[in-house]
């Protein structure tokens, strides 16, 4: 703890002696309810953002539906999102949060509301890590109704909710330090997101539309290469098709973990959204780990979640060293070991939709729908010439290997944030007032 602060025993446990514990409608935050119907759905429009929407404390506004200007206008009567406005849950994950960074067009779905203050005690901005740190879920916990379906909060207990409220200055102090790090996460994840663009869009070009350079470096199709027709497509002179496991192409990864001292993080196929790691909290020892904690990973290699319905995917390649000297996977990731230069190649195509459409029609099972060895083998892909992967891989490697730089840094950037969190929020460590200017 700070040396020079002095601390005092709470209703909410050990806060400074500076500090005061109110209850949220104490301190000017106002709660709004939103309308608790579903607009249509339209192919063109505005976001309309639901529960599963809200993903590490932000929105996803990327496979939202869209509704229509007018469903717009109505479902934003009540409730009008505005930019520093925290999203709450009260159903389905009940107190989860998300930040909305800036003032966009977009209606609130069913079960969400709208945390708003007035900035004259508490600091917008800081509502959204007061949101995230132990006090707020001490409190979800303490007036979560236990439903016969779903846990939920109830509308008129959440105002009701006693949180620490430092003064203003270090409210905007602390909110500060831990955006800053946000922000660089944020930055670092669309650089990510632009590179592998590059490499989809090349891919494209070169195996989908077919115009890679010919011997004399002009677009194949378009300057009359040969396409050959086999069943239900046309191909490239030249190339062949494989599918995963086929021995030339790639091979499955088998089950089995290497010995190991002290411990390893365990990455379950919940701690990843997308293709990004977000939780590397679960420690375990060689002797003290679930059973499904049995996948090493190895560099150069794909990793996929087997589960229906969960888009999770990973590249570890050679430059991973934090994910190959640390971690270990669950057996709901299915392993794949790209062979002949075809990593990048294979990557692309295991982390499309296309792919992911695929592997769920092929799932089985009766509750918890997942695909299985045998099955994944059904998964046809073309196999351009030898040549012309090697020169993919030489445009693209440079790129794979600055998201994976960027990724270990963003891992880094994470575990700062998490650690210093609950460390400002319960007054631990102290930030000089100047920061926030």
């Amino acid at each position: 703890m700070s040396k020079d602060t002095k601390f005092k025993q709470t209703r909410i446990g050990l806060i400074p002696e500076d500090w005061e514990v109110k209850e949220l409608r104490e301190v000017g935050i106002i709660l709004i309810d939103c309308v608790h119907k579903t607009p249509n759905e339209e192919k063109e429009g505005f976001p309309y953002i639901a529960i599963p929407q809200m993903k590490q404390g932000h929105i996803d506004f990327s496979n939202a539906r869209l509704i229509s200007k007018t469903d717009l206008v109505y479902w934003t009567k009540k409730a009008k999102p505005q930019k520093y406005d925290i999203i709450l849950s009260r159903r389905c994950n009940p107190g989860e949060t998300a930040y909305v960074k800036n003032n966009i067009d977009f209606a609130l779905g069913q079960n969400l509301v709208l945390l708003r203050s007035n900035n004259k005690e508490v600091y917008q901005p800081f509502l959204r890590w007061l949101a995230r740190s132990k006090y707020w879920w001490a409190q979800v916990n303490k007036y979560i109704n236990v439903g016969a379906v779903f846990e939920s909060l109830k509308c008129v207990e959440i105002p009701l909710f006693k949180v620490p409220i430092p003064h203003f200055k270090e409210q905007k102090t602390i909110a500060k330090v831990l955006s800053d790090l946000d922000s660089k996460i944020e930055l670092l994840q669309k650089q990510n997101k632009t590179l592998e663009q590059i490499g989809q869009a090349i891919f494209k070009q070169w195996f989908v539309d077919f115009e890679f350079p010919n011997n004399e470096g002009k677009p194949y199709s378009s300057s009359g290469g040969k396409i050959i027709k086999r069943e239900f497509e046309e191909i490239p002179e030249g190339w062949s098709v494989g599918h995963l496991d086929d021995g030339q192409s790639s091979v499955l990864i088998k089950t089995g973990i290497n010995q190991f001292d002290n411990e390893k993080t365990y990455l379950a196929t919940a701690c990843v959204e997308g293709k990004n790691i977000t939780n590397t909290f679960t420690k375990i020892t060689m002797t003290e780990k679930p059973s499904r904690a049995n996948m090493q990973p190895i560099p150069n290699s794909i990793w996929f979640a087997k589960m229906k319905d969960s888009k999770k995917v990973l590249l570890i390649n050679s430059h991973d060293n934090w994910i190959l000297d640390n971690v270990i996977l669950s057996t709901g990731f299915l392993g794949i070991k790209p062979l002949n230069n075809m990593l990048y190649y294979l990557w692309i195509i295991i982390s499309s939709n296309k792919f992911e459409i695929e592997k769920d029609s092929l799932c089985l099972g009766t509750t918890m729908q997942a695909v299985n060895n045998e099955s994944i083998r059904k998964i046809e892909y073309l196999i351009p010439k030898t040549e012309l992967i090697t020169d993919f891989n030489k445009i693209v490697e440079n790129n794979f290997k600055k998201i994976s730089i960027n990724k270990s840094e963003i891992t880094n950037l994470q575990k700062s944030r998490d650690l210093l969190l609950p460390k400002l929020l319960n007054g631990q460590i102290r930030v000089p007032l100047e920061v926030a200017k």
